[in-house]
């Protein structure tokens, strides 16, 4: 019996790349450790308004309880970082420039990844019909990252996101819930070292200390998780940044060894990777939820959406069509949208008079 599921644990690594995954690891269903961390994270309030954190709360690193009867998390990742995607540091320095995290720039992962872990468990059932299985894609209350460490993907860094020694951290995962008593993995060990890159580079220091994030904090949580007014003291550290945050891992030096995806629905869409602020703020709610079909981007809905614009354009560089779009939308039906568009103006219009005071002082 041993010699039989080591032998389909090696095939159902084998499938796992066939149906496009890079690599494919297994864990136990113990993670005590860090149900003592997420106990503490969720006392400190760093989940902020993601109530469905606290709503579940132990029961993420308790799969189990989740499906009765598991014992083993199948843990799978795959590559994102499409080619031809426009330097993220490029995009960055250009303030007249929308930036978007390279997770979202194609199709919305969920449905691919899903897909593609219910063939794999289709597979191993059909190799064992007496189990039981069952698929997550963030679509459940399970510490993915925890679970991908313990299966040997890679170690969680100091960001807390996962990083692999071959292939940095520029990929998503997924998991099989089952009931096969498989083999299981070394648990990857940890290499940042006396790095703290990731730390030093975050605009709004969401990386309270090494591996410990308060997403109060983060722009990624600002930007997507958030429905409600920007925390004016962000607003200025967020930039151009309008859907998430890759800061940590473009610096982190482990992603020199980054795989590019060779997936066609991660490939960009409607120039998502460098579009003009002014543009994408033009959008009416119709073309908004027509360009961002099938993308991660539509669920912050367009509001949120022009919030988050509103505040990148009062970081802009000053000039006439940045005002004219924010005046434009300065009667927007929605009071929170009103209201970030006034914080812009009124940055805009102080940047314009610090230079005219500037300029007249220098005659």
């Amino acid at each position: 019996m041993t010699d039989r599921l080591a032998t389909l644990a090696a095939q159902i690594r084998d499938w796992g790349r066939e149906f496009g995954f890079q690599q494919i690891g297994i864990a136990g269903v113990d993670a005590a450790a860090d149900e003592a961390w997420l106990a503490r994270w969720l006392a400190l309030q760093r989940h902020g308004e993601m109530e469905y954190m606290a709503r579940h709360g132990l029961r993420r690193a308790r799969p189990q309880e989740l499906v009765p009867g598991t014992i083993r998390v199948i843990s799978a990742r795959m590559d994102y970082l499409s080619p031809q995607t426009r330097d993220a540091e490029e995009v960055l320095a250009d303030g007249s420039l929308a930036y978007i995290s390279r997770y979202a720039l194609g199709r919305d992962y969920h449905k691919l990844l899903r897909r593609r872990l219910a063939d794999l468990a289709e597979r191993i059932a059909a190799q064992c019909e007496d189990s039981a299985y069952r698929v997550f894609v963030d679509s459940a209350p399970v510490l993915e990252k925890a679970f991908a460490r313990n299966a040997g993907l890679g170690w969680i860094g100091k960001h807390t996101n996962v990083i692999n020694k071959a292939a940095g951290s520029w990929f998503f995962l997924g998991e099989i819930l089952t009931t096969l008593p498989l083999p299981v993995d070394e648990p990857a060990s940890a290499h940042c070292g006396t790095c703290s890159a990731c730390i030093d580079v975050c605009p709004t220091q969401a990386i309270v200390a090494p591996y410990e994030l308060d997403a109060r904090r983060c722009i990624s949580y600002l930007t997507i998780e958030m429905r409600e007014s920007i925390p004016v003291e962000w607003r200025r550290a967020m930039g151009n940044r309008i859907y998430g945050c890759d800061d940590c891992q473009l610096v982190c030096p482990w992603n020199k060894f980054a795989k590019l995806s060779v997936e066609r629905d991660f490939v960009v869409r409607h120039g998502l990777d460098a579009p003009s602020l002014i543009e994408l703020f033009a959008w009416t709610e119709a073309e908004f939820l027509a360009r961002t079909e099938g993308s991660a981007i539509r669920r912050i809905g367009h509001v949120a959406w022009l919030r988050n614009l509103a505040v990148a354009l009062g970081n802009a560089p000053s000039s006439d069509e940045v005002m004219r779009a924010l005046q434009a939308r300065r009667e927007h039906e929605s009071a929170l949208v009103r209201e970030h568009v006034a914080w812009a103006i009124s940055e805009q219009e102080s940047r314009r008079s610090s230079r005219c005071t500037k300029n007249a002082g220098e005659l």
